[in-house]
């Protein structure tokens, strides 16, 4: 019996607009026979072999007026059976398994889930997963794309026409796939789609593609994720008790772009495998806990540092492979050390390759330009209220966790998550349903972020990037709030360094800026934050921002880093300030390095280094940081004399600490400082000791405590302090 493809469906098929390609191409039985259909414009013949034996089953035949389309029935056999392509064209002859000979990947279950948009192991089932199929070992391809009329991979294995391989729609879930035989890691792909038109749209890069060329090419890239030895248990059955409020959190900010680079090759930034040894041993060095990396989520313009994503699930390949990531994330564990990434899910760019208009219509993001696009940045909104692309972002943060074994995600930008009217004119915005400004849907988003991250993930930290006095931001869930572990102190920031740029002469007119973030350092578990958006787009570095000359410049910064470690909150400083880098930070360079063969910057970085062993191994300095009973302010009303003083408490069994900051240019001599207790007070850090790059001055140690009334209790001691110095005191045991 011979053969027919109906017209319609062989016009479709050439043109490559039919929607059920699978109902026509691989293997059908016909009048009872197996009949064969193979679409390949590239060939002059295609035969069938027999995939068990390898012998030839029968040659198939153009179709006259479709003569990419071949056709053969298997007429000796009387049921479907396994086999393989053999094609010839000119002087090549080269055999393939037929893509369409293969069923479905999905379950029912999958897609149950993904229509429910509560997948949380979605990355497992879309994208591109190296696998064996039928006996047969090539790469499943998945993507979801609703109102496309066809969705075909593309890529060098089919040159890049989306006729050869449409792939098999799944119905209501808008999900569509096809395993591509033969197909592994290193293959770089992308999705070429029909919108509901049969207009062709741009070539998109996988939603979910765990690998992606270098830019500025911009196809995704298969990446095996499955197999991985992970050798850090040893971290990661203890990290949960690391990420509590009452533990040590000092964490190191770096843009792996510009940490360090190698000038003898072309200024090229370090791999992730050379971060791995010099940035893990440094940060260790340094006092630590933690790495907080600048999105490494893959993204087009190196101007964005990150901020403007379009692989959410692909480690960018500016610094190796997702397999050399992983090596940096086991390198951290094995240092003792947290990684924390950047996460943006509040926005994406409108590259073509990306999610904008996925499918022809606007899929991930607002239809709305008052709703779904930023004016800020020129990016396009998540929809957060839709359920899939909800699902998509939970799950991303779940794979990074699971995955990757990241310790946190800094969560980017979530003011303008947060409020429908962020950064927009009265008329620019849509208001809730309720007619508020709000955005009930990124709150719910958030919130179900975090309750899944923390119930699914042992031991996982999130924090959020968030500038208004919204409430709740590190509350629980079930107490209406967002749910964060901690959130960044911005106002805090803002305001001490406002303060400590004016001249000191100044200063006592200002003195507030310094007191007021107490009087709600309490109402959020607070991450106290100096970060690379304070020393970028003419803000100066942290020495610049410093008034006065020379040594007072550096002076001012030690007393400032001392007050900062000193404050309740956990600690965050950018890369280079550690060390008063000279230069305002630009990514498309090293840090300087070279700053280090100067006294004055190796002090500053000694400091550092100190301050961080202090808070490290000092309970009364994190034990209670975002408790009100840790905190208790014995001089902050100085403002003559800008000084601040006062006392950090842990639990009963940890001694006090009493930090005394002096904000002039003046050395305070028997300067009275009251004490909640008497007894013998130690000097624990000076910032202007020698080995800062100070003068020295102190006072020998230590101070004990007389029966002399000041600042308000009847013990006080009488101290040197030192201009522009940050000085802690413990009391002695047993005193």
């Amino acid at each position: 019996m011979r053969d027919v493809i109906g017209t319609d469906d062989a016009e479709k098929i050439s043109a490559g607009t039919h929607s059920d390609p699978f109902s026509v191409l691989g293997l059908h039985m016909v009048g009872g026979k197996p009949t064969i259909r193979v679409y390949r414009p590239d060939v002059s013949a295609v035969d069938v072999l027999d995939a068990k034996t390898g012998r030839k089953a029968l040659s198939l035949s153009r179709l006259p007026d479709h003569p990419d389309l071949f056709t053969g029935t298997a007429s000796r056999r009387k049921a479907p059976f396994d086999y393989r392509l053999h094609f010839t064209k000119g002087e090549h002859v080269w055999e393939a398994d037929d893509p369409y000979r293969f069923g479905p990947v999905l379950g029912e279950m999958d897609e149950h889930l993904i229509a429910e948009g509560a997948h949380l192991n979605l990355w497992q089932v879309l994208g591109a997963h190296v696998m064996e199929h039928g006996g047969v070992s090539g790469t499943h391809f998945a993507v979801w794309a609703p109102n496309a009329q066809r969705v075909s991979v593309v890529g060098d294995f089919n040159g890049w026409d989306g006729r050869r391989n449409p792939m098999r729609g799944r119905g209501a879930t808008g999900v569509w796939e096809i395993f591509m035989p033969g197909l592994g890691d290193g293959e770089a792909y992308k999705y070429e789609l029909l919108d509901a038109g049969g207009n062709l749209l741009p070539q998109k890069a996988d939603p979910f593609g765990f690998g992606a060329e270098h830019p500025p090419k911009t196809a995704s890239v298969v990446r095996k994720i499955n197999g991985h030895q992970w050798t850090d248990m040893a971290w990661m059955t203890k990290r949960e008790a690391r990420h509590r409020i009452d533990q040590p959190i000092s964490i190191y900010e770096v843009h792996l772009g510009s940490w360090k680079r190698v000038p003898e090759e072309g200024n090229r930034p370090l791999s992730y495998l050379e971060h791995a040894e010099q940035l893990v041993a440094y940060a260790k060095d340094m006092g630590f806990t933690h790495i907080e990396l600048m999105p490494v989520s893959e993204f087009p313009f190196d101007g964005s540092w990150g901020y403007q994503p379009v692989g959410l699930y692909a480690p960018t390949i500016r610094h190796g492979t997702l397999e050399e990531f992983r090596a940096l994330v086991e390198a951290c564990h094995a240092a003792n050390l947290g990684l924390i990434l950047d996460w943006v899910p509040g926005h994406f760019p409108e590259d073509q390759h990306g999610l904008g208009r996925f499918d022809g219509t606007p899929l991930y993001e607002h239809a709305d330009p008052k709703e779904g696009f930023h004016p800020d940045w020129n990016t396009l909104v998540y929809n957060y209220g839709r359920r899939e692309v909800s699902n998509f972002l939970v799950a991303n943060a779940l794979y990074w966790f699971r995955e990757h074994h990241i310790d946190g995600l800094r969560v980017d930008a979530v003011a303008s998550m947060l409020y429908r009217d962020y950064s927009r004119k009265e008329g620019e915005w849509v208001p809730n349903r309720f007619g508020g400004r709000e955005n009930l849907e990124a709150i719910d988003f958030m919130q179900r972020a975090n309750t899944v991250a923390y119930g699914e993930v042992p031991g996982i930290m999130t924090v959020a990037e968030e500038s208004t006095a919204f409430p709740g931001v590190s509350a629980p869930v079930d107490t209406g709030g967002l749910g964060f572990g901690f959130k960044w102190n911005m106002g805090w920031m803002n305001d001490t360094l406002s303060y400590i740029s004016e001249d000191p002469v100044h200063r006592k007119y200002h003195h507030h800026k310094m007191t007021f973030g107490l009087h709600y350092a309490f109402s959020e578990n607070f991450v106290l934050p100096i970060s690379h958006d304070e020393v970028v787009h003419g803000k100066g570095s942290m020495i610049d921002k410093m008034p006065g000359l020379g040594e007072d410049k550096f002076a001012n910064l030690r007393a400032y880093y001392g007050f900062m470690w000193g404050h309740p909150g956990k600690k965050l400083l950018f890369m280079g300030c550690e060390f008063a880098q000279g230069m305002e930070w630009n990514h498309d360079s090293s840090l300087d390095w070279h700053l280090l063969d100067q006294p004055h910057h190796a002090g500053v970085q000694n400091l550092i280094r100190d301050l961080n062993a202090l808070y490290r191994d000092t309970p009364a300095l994190h034990q209670l940081d975002c408790k009100p009973e840790g905190f208790e302010w014995v001089e902050e009303g100085a403002a003559d004399e800008s000084i601040f003083a006062w006392v950090r408490k842990g639990t009963a069994d940890s001694p006090p600490v009493l930090v005394v900051s002096n904000f002039t240019p003046v050395e305070r001599s028997a300067r009275r400082i009251g004490v909640p207790y008497a007894g013998r007070w130690v000097e624990k850090l000076n910032t202007d000791a020698k080995l800062y790059g100070g003068g020295d001055r102190g006072n020998m140690g230590f101070a004990d405590s007389e029966h002399v009334a000041a600042s308000g209790r009847a013990h006080s001691i009488s101290l040197t302090l030192p201009p522009l110095s940050t000085i802690f005191f413990e009391l002695q045991e047993g005193a």
